[in-house]
């Protein structure tokens, strides 16, 4: 079996001012964003200028950073944070959770799509592919930190099981980050780039993501050890596995009422030019 690296938290030093890991793990997922958001503009049937990439991800940092938090305080420990709210805003003490940080930007996208004059799902077509890398940039940044780690492992995968000393109990465990940052990181990114490649009825794209993520989140999440102050709750599925569940849902609905309303759409058209 393997044990953590306990790799320092802290990237570099400016000054007095800590450089941490984490941090750089978001910054590389802006900056993916951006240099990939670049390369998709210059397809012009999506819509979508460079300058258009730059003002989203200026304002989509808000979204991930406000909702993450936000989503952490609310799903996660809202009895804790409605006794100490002065410490919602101290995101140097750690807790922020993806799903939140999901619908801060789908936020951010309905507004900048209104303030544009861009059709939402078309924006929501174009910058979900590149999601997935800023996803698996925070579990690379998780693992680093050897926080959020896997349930104990089966004497089967020893092989690759690791031992994090933050758990304080020598037990194998299954490395949850790498899986989260293989499946809902690169697999869900190579999928969506490809899936993309050509046009598709609008928010056909945007669906394939909340089923992607949401399948592939509710999967890795089995083989993650669930938070200590919440464990597992009804049906033994976690947190993370219950807040996937409306993605899965509302991406499967998506995918059939959207190209039936292309469709329609597309008939009304044709028959008022006839």
């Amino acid at each position: 079996m393997l044990v953590h690296p306990q790799f320092d938290p802290v990237a570099f030093w400016i000054g007095p001012l800590p450089v941490r890991w984490y941090g750089l793990m978001y910054l590389v997922g802006f900056v993916l964003f951006l240099t990939l958001g670049r390369l998709r503009a210059r397809d012009a049937w999506r819509g979508m200028t460079a300058r258009d990439v730059e003002d989203l991800l200026f304002w989509g940092v808000f979204g991930v950073i406000v909702g993450g938090r936000l989503g952490y305080v609310l799903f996660y420990r809202p009895g804790y944070y409605l006794e100490h709210p002065l410490e919602i805003p101290m995101l140097w003490k750690g807790g922020m959770a993806s799903h939140g940080g999901i619908v801060g930007v789908i936020l951010v996208f309905w507004w900048f799509a209104r303030a544009r004059g861009k059709r939402f799902l078309q924006l929501a077509d174009f910058a979900v592919p590149m999601i997935p890398l800023g996803l698996a940039a925070g579990r690379m940044g998780n693992f680093i930190n050897g926080e959020l780690w896997g349930r104990a492992a089966d004497p089967a995968v020893w092989p690759w099981a690791m031992v994090f000393p933050q758990a304080h109990d020598g037990i194998p465990r299954h490395p949850s980050q790498l899986y989260q940052f293989c499946l809902e990181g690169l697999l869900l990114f190579a999928f969506l780039w490809w899936f993309s490649r050509k046009p598709r009825p609008p928010g056909i794209v945007a669906s394939a993501f909340l089923v992607g993520y949401g399948l592939l989140r509710i999967i890795a999440e089995f083989a993650r050890e669930p938070d200590d102050f919440l464990g597992l709750l009804a049906m033994h599925l976690s947190m993370g596995q219950w807040l996937s569940l409306p993605m899965v849902l509302v991406g499967a609905v998506l995918l059939v009422v959207l190209p039936r309303r292309a469709r329609s759409t597309s008939a009304r058209e044709d028959g008022a030019i006839s």
